[in-house]
């Protein structure tokens, strides 16, 4: 095999299975040329939108007219669009209280349109755990509720809402994140629940998704030991049910690898948790590594992503990761893009 440093085709399909984040309210020089290079996504954040998030969004575009824009924008507390004020949109949790479909469907295309109007190609919601566990300290309020067919109901809505306005959904966290008491962001969460449990409890939110057309899901850092003992965003079995039990042919994103779980999983300090959990992640089957939020990491945002890219490129060339794995993973990612831009004003 060509050194796949040497391969531009390589080259490019290792760059689109990533989505950065950036420090600055315009694009800097490294994001440029990543994505130059083919960077399939970038993830905004609050910082990064406190300026004009249109003309952002219209640079970047400029820059290649396949970049897929991202954003966490789930209404109620988690925004990014309207991170200085508060998020005019109600949360998963209100809307999920009232038991309206219709009013969840119609949130979700307000604030599609508003995304969609600024730029935003994808949000990264609905939220469509089932928020069993009252002790849990990250979803809570976030889901829309502890009932499996309610959630999903709104899910489904929710997700129809944000694609009619042109905006890529991705259902979170598989396979679900409601019966935790840990944090994901500080430790990694256990689901210890046997397969039937999951199947009964997690996973209908999930599977409706699906058949709503979602266009992505995203993969959790929570271990659920009947699945196998990684967290699931690194995990071939998570992959394995989210493709083949349920039928998943869209992007498996993973959530933001800067996330302690998978640094305390890997016992690696930040920068290497982030490069190693991104390699991981590809191998077991994610498609869209995203990378997290540069503005909380220890290291910067050109660091991150070029110790990332190495690290890919290294387990390339020791077959770590197999080429065919990636370019499958890029092909995917090529689609969403091409969705997302067929869906511009």
């Amino acid at each position: 095999m060509t050194e796949p440093r040497r391969d531009p085709r390589i080259v490019r399909m290792v760059h689109q299975v990533l989505m950065p984040g950036f420090v600055g309210t315009e694009p800097p020089g490294w994001l440029a040329r990543a994505v130059g290079e083919g960077t399939g996504a970038v993830l905004y954040f609050g910082p990064n939108l406190i300026d004009d998030p249109a003309a952002l969004s219209q640079t970047l575009h400029g820059l290649r007219s396949d970049l897929v824009l991202a954003s966490d924008e789930e209404g109620g507390r988690v925004t990014r669009l309207h991170a200085a004020q508060g998020s005019p949109y109600p949360g998963h949790g209100e809307l999920g209280a009232t038991g309206d479909l219709a009013r969840t469907r119609a949130v979700a295309h307000a604030m599609g349109r508003e995304l969609r109007g600024v730029g935003i190609d994808a949000a990264l919601a609905p939220v469509v755990d089932v928020n069993v566990n009252p002790r849990n300290p990250v979803i809570g309020p976030r889901a829309f509720g502890a009932d499996p067919r309610e959630v999903a109901g709104h899910g489904t809505a929710f997700i129809r809402g944000l694609q009619e306005a042109g905006v890529a959904a991705a259902a979170k966290h598989f396979p679900g994140h409601g019966d935790t008491e840990v944090d994901s962001h500080l430790a990694l969460p256990v689901v210890d629940v046997d397969l039937a449990t999951l199947r009964r409890r997690e996973l209908p939110p999930f599977a409706a998704a699906i058949q709503a057309g979602a266009r992505m899901v995203m993969v959790g850092h929570i271990r659920v030991p009947a699945l196998g003992e990684a967290p699931a965003s690194l995990e071939p079995g998570a992959y394995a049910l989210l493709r083949g039990e349920l039928g998943f042919e869209g992007v498996a994103v993973t959530d933001a690898l800067d996330m302690r779980a998978v640094a305390r999983h890997l016992g690696r300090g930040e920068l290497d948790g982030i490069a190693d959990g991104a390699v991981g992640a590809l191998r077991a089957g994610a498609d869209l590594l995203c990378l997290g939020n540069p503005h909380e990491a220890g290291g910067s945002d050109e660091k991150i992503f070029g110790a990332t890219v190495e690290r890919i490129f290294a387990a390339l060339s020791d077959g770590t990761v197999p080429v065919a794995r990636l370019a499958e993973a890029a092909g995917r990612v090529g689609e969403l893009a091409a969705w997302c831009a067929r869906r511009r004003p």
